[in-house]
């Protein structure tokens, strides 16, 4: 169990970075890559998003989510 909550991890991880990369770049937003992206992440980042004040223009919601995603896998494999 502790391997897929890992596994499961890492790729949440991996998946919240590339959408933190490709932010920064101009894409098309009608890209199907980014589409699919902001598709997978959007029902997560959109609600930590609204929590945090606007700070410059600066997007801090992937950083929370990954924080509390890291406390989550702690948690989780602990228990296991």
């Amino acid at each position: 169990m502790v391997f897929v909550i890992d596994t499961l991890y890492r790729i949440f991880v991996i998946v919240i970075f590339a959408r933190a990369i490709i932010s920064f770049t101009n894409l098309d937003p009608y890209h199907p890559v980014r589409r699919t992206l902001e598709n997978i992440t959007e029902p997560i980042l959109g609600p930590v998003r609204r929590l945090l004040p606007p700070t410059g223009g600066v997007d801090f919601s992937p950083f929370v989510v990954l924080i509390l995603a890291t406390i989550l896998r702690s948690l989780l494999i602990s228990i296991f």
